[in-house]
């Protein structure tokens, strides 16, 4: 089956509509689907509900879904580096779930897994428990947290196989490997496409089984904060 396709519009083609759910890897800028994000910025569809660690910052990765009023509804443990995020959540344009950061890891994890939910005592006796399910056990409480089963994922990768099999750079493997598993297809880009068995077995972090489509890019991997010090300093 063919994997590898021209771009990142391609890859999408027959793949999007309104009021969809997406599952999105990255962590702050790091490892975001930078290609991905822009191709669904340029379909124009609306209404999207976006689950993922946080949305980018102003005018930059999901950001740039935000600018455009295409998201909907943001499931996500981490808002504060955009000031658009705020001003639409505050405004009610913008609907939010808020996960803690482990929890949504794991409900995408679950989903990918097949597992529609899990017990964890994250968030008892907090805002994040109000309307969930509360068992008991071991005597202590634990409430209930849904697997996340995404129409889509969009995920970023730093070299994978023509076959889909994947190695994430670092900080890129926070949430991009739960992102892509959760999915019902899983389209990726990736910084260099090699041939099947050019990857040692024991480094790929995941297997091309959860991997649909793949595109390559040129990405410009922007850096969230920049912080300096003056040459004596350091």
């Amino acid at each position: 089956m063919k994997k590898v396709y021209g771009s990142a519009a391609e890859a999408l083609d027959g793949l999007l509509r309104d009021d969809m759910l997406i599952a999105a890897g990255g962590f702050g800028l790091c490892g975001i689907p930078e290609l991905l994000i822009d191709a669904i910025v340029e379909s124009g569809v609306k209404d999207l509900t976006i689950a993922s660690n946080n949305c980018g910052v102003d005018g930059f990765g999901l950001g740039k879904l935000l600018d455009t009023k295409q998201i909907k509804k943001m499931m996500s443990s981490y808002v504060g580096e955009n000031a658009e995020f705020m001003r639409q959540y505050l405004s009610g344009e913008l609907e939010l779930e808020f996960n803690p950061q482990g929890t949504l890891a794991e409900r995408m994890r679950a989903g990918g897994c097949g597992i529609p939910g899990f017990y964890t005592k994250t968030g008892v006796g907090t805002q994040i428990a109000e309307g969930k399910e509360v068992k008991q056990f071991g005597g202590e409480d634990y409430i209930l947290e849904e697997g996340i089963f995404a129409e889509l994922s969009i995920v970023k990768a730093w070299k994978a196989d023509t076959s889909g099999n994947c190695v994430f750079r670092k900080t890129a493997r926070n949430f991009n490997p739960p992102a892509a598993m959760c999915g019902k297809i899983c389209v990726m880009e990736v910084e260099e496409i090699v041939e099947p068995g050019e990857l040692d077995p024991d480094h790929i972090h995941l297997p091309g089984i959860f991997v649909h489509r793949i595109i390559k890019g040129e990405h410009e991997k922007r850096i969230e904060k920049v912080t300096t010090r003056s040459r004596e300093d350091a």
